[in-house]
């Protein structure tokens, strides 16, 4: 069973698959442009000099993304956001009262019974931080500072991904556990902390999609 709520962020899951794909069309041939044939003033005719062959046009070839690794490092530069990341695994008591309170720490923690971004995964990458009432903390701004369209950045130990933030939505921490942000979606990433109107109350995520280029 895949399901946590927690005190500083709610986890949980269904079951569910969704794809993302991409293609990158060669560029079309350019028309060969004959040259015109030389008249000599001579009677004697003089050949035709052959038509240089153009270059064949070439298709731009497109990296591969970097492998499914652990995350390392998460940047949403447009929320002043650049925290480390560090894994945290859910131990059996977590999972037998199906919540699960990070570190008391300014930094982002990666939920490592879930998935790993990068080719190849599986799953979602569930990141949760604290949001803090009587400080400033980057995980604060998820709040306040996040908008779709944004970029995340996540550093990993095989490369850099990049994604684009699809939505940010709140939801009451008693609840959260059955909400479908625990679809098992590979290459999917979920930012998970309090909401810093009702921190005790509720949760703010964020919810992510793979960038198709850097």
């Amino acid at each position: 069973m895949r399901l946590w709520v927690a005190g500083a962020a709610a986890l949980g899951a269904l079951v569910s698959t969704t794809a993302l794909s991409g293609a990158f069309a060669p560029q079309a041939a350019p028309e060969e442009t004959a040259r015109p044939a030389t008249i000599a003033a001579s009677a004697t005719p003089t050949s035709t000099p052959e038509a240089s062959p153009s270059p064949s046009p070439t298709t731009q070839a497109v990296a591969p993304k970097p492998r499914a690794a652990a995350p390392e490092r998460l940047i949403v530069e447009s929320a002043g956001i650049d925290v480390a990341v560090l894994p945290l695994t859910p131990s059996s008591a977590d999972e037998a009262s199906q919540s699960l309170v990070p570190p008391f720490t300014l930094d982002g923690y990666w939920l490592t019974s879930f998935g790993m971004p990068g080719r190849g995964s599986n799953d979602t990458t569930y990141i949760t931080g604290h949001s803090w009432e009587d400080r400033e903390a980057p995980f604060n701004r998820l709040s306040t500072d996040v908008e779709v369209g944004h970029e995340i950045v996540l550093h990993t130990g095989s490369g850099v991904q990049h994604y684009v933030v699809d939505s940010i939505v709140t939801h009451d921490k008693d609840t959260l556990k059955d909400s479908n942000i625990w679809d098992i979606t590979p290459n999917r990433l979920v930012l998970i902390s309090c909401y810093t109107e009702d921190p005790w109350g509720k949760n703010v995520v964020v919810t992510a999609s793979p960038k198709d280029s850097p």
